[in-house]
């Protein structure tokens, strides 16, 4: 019996990790997003200063190019953490469906168990009524 109690807290604790896991990579990605957007305005702002909004023109501030390209960086990270994203979720539902199955065999051998018991108990009163 110890020995599935073991292997309970085990999996409880793989599906809390995955769970933090999964956190992780949200928060990440949730912070990525508002850098992008606080980049995007810094860009705007620069634009704004310069009064040069085509990409290509030689007096475009270098400082906008730069940020354009950070946020192009953190775009394409924010897709590869989606990716990550996606296969978090499945490893998350897996691991809450192996913790379900085994807690629910932990209890159908409990109530097994439990059953058992009475039964045992049963047939010794038959044996003492038919004895007295």
């Amino acid at each position: 019996m110890k020995s599935r109690d073991a292997v309970i807290r085990l999996k409880r604790f793989e599906v809390e990790e995955k769970r933090r896991k999964l956190a992780d990579i949200e928060s990440m990605i949730a912070e990525f997003n508002d850098m992008a957007v606080d980049l995007d305005r810094q860009i705007a702002v620069e634009q704004e200063r310069a009064g040069v909004t085509d990409v290509n023109h030689y007096a475009y501030p270098t400082f906008a190019k730069a940020a354009m390209q950070r946020r192009d960086n953190l775009a394409m990270s924010v897709a590869g953490l989606e990716a990550k994203l996606a296969a978090a979720k499945g490893e998350l539902e897996e691991a809450e469906e192996d913790l379900r199955k085994i807690e629910f065999m932990h209890g159908r051998d409990s109530d097994r168990a439990r059953d058992d018991v009475p039964e045992a108990e049963f047939g010794m009163l038959g044996v003492q009524r038919v004895a007295g």
